[in-house]
């Protein structure tokens, strides 16, 4: 039975494999032909990246593909509402038809690898079943869990960065630069996350953006309370008249009094995470270190 149902799951993938490979065929052999005709010439390395990058490519025009389709049999899906959690988590060149095929491509390839481990390792038709539906909803839920976690890391580093990116603008405006001249400044000093929003900041001010739409769709891009309230600081600032100086002063002291705050509540919740790995992995080998020799001791007086 499970031999059946393996080359059954075998004979449907492979017609799945020619089905994408059919659909990708003309496009995936123009990209090909072109790659040729650009690296005429070149040497092998070069020619190895070139089809990785056709591999690359091929996988996404086929998951993007499978995608659409799957899109337009879903009444609930929201691509904005994917594509802005894409743009959140920093994965800007991936578009959200891609996302959704990989997630249908997941879906079907992890049950795939289940059964196939099963049937090597020999077990009861009641666990393969068991297993290839858990790996069904493994392979579906898995792709959005890691966009979240990765949005989640992303806005934690803008959280830690950003006090240190006002104290930058803090000391550039009162050193007699402007505003926009302070962010150019500080986005070739700020690394990682943040940095690179920075720039893509800057980059839309110089496609003709205005200062305040620009920092709207950063805010938009890195929604954490400190982002927050510095961009509305930055706005009302600029909208009112008021020193740029004198409300990033007042906003670096508030996004630290705001950090220290959730050190301390992270701090608070310390003794409660680690209770679980304490009662059940660190004081079992206690009492089995302290306690056998004694028990040990007491059974083999009272048998002698």
């Amino acid at each position: 039975m499970v031999m059946f149902m393996l080359v059954t799951v075998v004979f449907i993938a492979a017609a799945a494999a020619l089905a994408a490979r059919a659909f990708s065929m003309p496009r995936a052999e123009a990209v090909q032909n072109l790659e040729q005709i650009r690296g005429y010439g070149f040497g092998e390395v070069e020619a190895e990246q070139d089809a990785a990058g056709r591999l690359g490519y091929t996988l996404d025009e086929t998951a993007g593909r499978i995608g659409r389709w799957v899109a337009g049999q879903l009444a609930s899906f929201r691509e904005d509402d994917l594509r802005a959690q894409l743009t959140m988590a920093g994965l800007y060149r991936i578009q959200p038809m891609t996302f959704l095929g990989y997630r249908v491509l997941s879906t079907i390839v992890a049950p795939l690898v289940v059964l196939w481990f099963t049937s090597i390792i020999g077990v009861s038709a009641g666990v393969v079943v068991v297993a290839t539906l858990f790996s069904v909803m493994a392979g579906w839920v898995l792709p959005m869990t890691f966009l979240r976690r990765k949005m989640e890391r992303r806005f934690e580093l803008v959280e830690r960065t950003l006090p240190e990116l006002i104290d930058v603008l803090v000391l550039t405006v009162e050193a007699g630069l402007g505003f926009n001249a302070a962010m150019q400044l500080a986005s070739g000093r700020i690394r990682g996350p943040l940095g690179d929003e920075l720039r893509l900041t800057l980059q839309e001010q110089r496609l003709g953006l205005s200062t305040g739409a620009a920092l709207t769709n950063l805010m938009g891009r890195c929604d954490t309370p400190s982002m927050r309230s510095f961009v509305r600081s930055v706005s009302q600032g600029e909208a009112l008249g008021v020193s740029i100086g004198a409300i990033l002063r007042n906003l670096a002291l508030e996004t630290r009094k705001r950090r220290r705050a959730h050190a301390e509540e992270r701090a608070q919740k310390a003794p409660v995470k680690i209770l679980f790995p304490l009662v059940f992995l660190i004081f079992p080998p206690i009492f089995i270190v302290v306690l056998f020799p004694a028990a040990h001791n007491f059974t083999s007086a009272f048998g002698g």
